[in-house]
């Protein structure tokens, strides 16, 4: 009998617009041969999934169930696509662990701790990885922003510490006025703020996931922006920035990198395909974290994807991958 899997997409922030676009690419390359597969739309309205006729059925949340046509449907494992609250900042992973219900994503503390960016680059700085310097700020608990800045070195990047996609984020060149104004854009989208050294260097971001207990490392893609920097605009607008999979990069950097993303991922505890993105810094000879995505895009122009192309696998292998992976833990 074929596993039942929920694949969930959604989400409650303003990245639900990323999810549904990941979702297009997500269900055209789920095996339906292999698995019986529903859609569950999680949203602030409510947990639904969507017939065929266009109607919505409400998702019974007290054990994550579906009653359709008079048969009432229990799931496996659950395929999580929502990017941004609450299924990548382990609010969804804590309910589905008490219904002891398997997924995708890294497990519910891993998804609190990496979706806070402050929290991520401390326990990564704790454990050897190379991080920027930052300062860290909790809305109405600051008195003067440039103060607390004044011990790291401009430009500097201002971001939420939570979410993603660049939303909110802003690089600010010298401690004036526009630090004030960067700070208050960031905590329109968050409680929290951080404020982060600029490093020079190349950037690159890698794919990381689990398959049958191996660790594998994804191809190295290399980023370079036609903005600033690398921020929503350019991560969305197709022309706005130049991605080359695999990175154009000598072995010994890519190895760094390399060895890096498989240090981080399992400092982490990492579980299911997670991102990382660095710089790496020429004058030290070193990468640099700059954060963990554990739940990357998976829209047909997103990262992941290309670098899946590359490795050679396709993406109806690799959700396949990562659902086996999801049901094999509950095994254990």
């Amino acid at each position: 009998m074929k596993p039942t899997i929920a694949f969930v997409t959604g989400g409650y922030s303003g990245e639900s617009v990323i999810s549904y676009k990941s979702a297009i690419t997500i269900e055209n390359n789920i095996d339906k041969d292999r698995y019986t597969v529903y859609k569950i739309d999680v949203t602030k309205e409510g947990w639904f999934y969507v017939k065929k006729d266009g109607s919505r059925l409400s998702v019974d949340k007290n054990d994550f169930s579906l009653l359709l046509d008079g048969k009432k449907i229990h799931f496996d494992a659950v395929l999580i696509g929502i990017h941004g609250t609450p299924g990548e900042d382990g609010k969804l992973q804590g309910y589905f662990d008490l219904l002891n219900l398997p997924y995708t994503s890294c497990d519910a503390a891993t998804s609190a701790i990496t979706f806070n960016k402050r929290f991520t680059v401390g326990v990564a700085a704790f454990s050897g990885i190379n991080v920027a310097r930052s300062v860290h700020l909790v809305k109405g608990r600051f008195d003067n922003p440039e103060e607390i800045a004044r011990h790291l070195q401009f430009p500097v990047f201002v971001k939420p510490a939570n979410g993603g996609s660049s939303i909110g984020m802003s690089k600010v060149n010298s401690a004036s006025e526009e630090l004030g104004a960067a700070i208050e854009k960031a905590f329109k989208e968050d409680s929290q703020v951080l404020i982060e050294e600029f490093i020079t260097g190349r950037e690159f971001t890698v794919g990381v996931f689990r398959s049958k207990g191996e660790i594998i490392i994804l191809p190295i893609t290399e980023v370079k922006s036609k903005k600033e920097f690398f921020d929503f605009e350019a991560k969305y607008t197709a022309g706005l920035n130049e991605e080359t999979t695999p990175a154009q990069v000598e072995e010994a950097v890519a190895e760094k990198v390399r060895a890096a993303a498989k240090k981080i991922y399992q400092i982490f505890n990492c579980r299911g395909v997670i991102r990382i993105d660095f710089i790496y810094n020429e004058a030290k000879g070193e990468p640099f974290m700059l954060e963990v995505n554990t739940v990357p895009g998976q829209s047909e122009a997103s990262i992941v994807p290309q670098q899946l192309k590359v490795f050679g696998w396709t993406l109806k292998e690799f959700y396949s991958s990562l659902i086996e992976e999801a049901l094999a833990s509950k095994q254990e």
